[in-house]
């Protein structure tokens, strides 16, 4: 390792103060730095946890204030939290914030993540009652709804958080509708396969699921407050609180005509997070993690990946930290499987791998009607994905058999020394993300370019 006098000194701003900036910050003292640090944030409070807020913040068994990340050492830095990033001056090497500042960078960190995605209809969307759920005071009011004991929540899209929010509902005794676009809850994450047992979950728990729909319009009772909607069949729902679940939208509009890869699915960076430029050359004073970023990954076909987990937004924030300091023999990549979990209505779902990069699936063990299996998921002959329900204790063998491309599907007892329950693989059935309400929590981008661009030639 170099010794610290090899470590590259300068000014760096980490814009983006949640989990990923944070970790990144954290990773940079540790690594020995210890020039300016400079961290903005747009909300005003420090480092919060997200995956709590659509679970026990919503039913009560802690609060929204009670969610801070805890730190695992002092990053000794200047915060500038309550203040939005309003561009960047690339040449300059200057962030424009919101309060007429500018700060001054040597290296950049772009963590700035993603936020909800709004209801599309602004005078709707400002029906009392009507509410998103991505920040810790979005949970904070949408708790306190669900204590008052409403007749009826609407929750519009069957994603993750959707399947979430509406199974705290259900644990609280509250009649709840969800209403989601595709064929299914969570099929845009795991395919058609899975998205039966988790409809069969909602509706066994008393979910009222609305798939194949899409809501049309929210109505109000005249005095601005939420009492229904009307859906794309015709029905309408009466309820008193709607939580719109329609996915995120990643923060990029601050570093628009900047000349960076930057577009709706998020910055594009390397392996080692340095982000490219619009036609595709590699920075090096720009770095980018968290859910804001794309990155190539070896394992799918160096496919760009966008990811909304939280494990990864710790390792690329800990490997950006590292290359942000590092000289170039020393830098690492950040090529960490993805994982992600949740728990919702009284099952623990975990998946390793990218489930929507497959054309097949197997259930290698348990079975869908006890809700406990291992789904398997391939590609062209080898293994991409495995997703557990209640069966957690297997997803490292299967996280090996991703690492090292094993062949798809995986050899009877491969895991456990029983045959594979599933006789034959089937369709993995992944949708195309326009058919769903809300957004897949992985994307494969592949070279999609977000504008129109101009081709410089030499000399011109």
């Amino acid at each position: 390792m170099p010794m610290p006098g090899d470590l590259w000194e300068g000014r760096i701003v980490i814009v983006g103060a949640s989990l990923a900036g944070l970790r990144a910050a954290e990773t940079l003292r540790e690594e020995g730095f210890t020039g300016p640090l400079t961290l903005v944030g747009e909300e005003p409070r420090p480092p919060y946890d997200r995956p709590p807020l659509s679970k026990q913040v919503l039913l009560g068994t802690t609060t929204a204030d009670a969610t801070r990340l805890p730190t695992r050492r002092e990053p000794d830095a200047d915060w500038r939290l309550g203040v939005a990033a309003t561009g960047l001056d690339p040449l300059a090497k200057r962030v424009l914030l919101a309060d007429g500042e500018s700060l001054p960078y040597d290296r950049l960190l772009i963590a700035t993540g993603t936020r909800a995605r709004p209801w599309p209809h602004p005078e709707q969307a400002a029906l009392d009652g009507v509410l998103p759920l991505r920040t810790s005071d979005d949970a904070a009011r949408l708790a306190d709804r669900l204590a008052a004991g409403p007749r009826r929540v609407l929750v519009i899209g069957g994603g993750f958080t959707g399947s979430e929010i509406a199974s705290a509902c259900r644990e609280q005794g509250i009649e709840v509708t969800v209403a989601e676009r595709g064929s299914g809850p969570l099929v845009g994450a795991l395919g058609g396969t899975l998205s039966k047992l988790a409809a069969g979950l909602q509706r066994a728990h008393g979910v009222d699921l609305r798939c194949g729909v899409t809501v049309t319009a929210l109505s109000g009772d005249g005095k601005g407050r939420f009492t229904g909607a009307d859906l794309s069949d015709g029905s309408h729902i009466d309820a008193d609180v709607c939580v719109i679940a329609l996915g995120a939208v990643r923060n990029v509009e601050w570093l628009a005509d900047t000349g960076l890869a930057a577009g709706p699915h998020g910055v594009a960076c390397d392996a080692g997070c340095r982000a490219f430029t619009m036609y595709g050359i590699v920075t090096d004073d720009v770095f980018v993690a968290g859910d804001v970023s794309r990155f190539p990954h070896p394992l799918f076909d160096y496919q760009l990946l966008s990811l909304e987990h939280w494990g990864n937004a710790v390792t690329q924030a800990e490997v950006a930290a590292h290359n942000m300091v590092h000289p170039g023999p020393y830098r690492r990549p950040h090529l960490g499987v993805p994982v992600f979990w949740s728990t919702q209505f009284g099952v623990n779902i975990k998946s390793v791998g990218v489930p929507t990069f497959s054309d097949q699936v197997v259930i290698a063990q348990g079975s869908l009607a006890e809700r406990r299996l291992v789904a398997v998921y391939g590609y062209r002959g080898r293994v991409t994905a495995a997703v557990t329900v209640n069966m957690a204790k297997w997803l490292e063998h299967y996280q090996s058999l991703i690492e090292t491309a094993a062949p798809f599907p995986p050899a009877p007892g491969a895991a456990d020394g029983h045959p594979l329950v599933a006789e034959f693989p089937v369709p993995s059935d992944v949708p195309d993300p326009k058919g769903l309400s809300h957004g897949p929590t992985v994307a494969l981008t592949g070279h999609l370019p977000d504008r129109r661009l101009t081709v410089v030639r030499p000399g011109s």
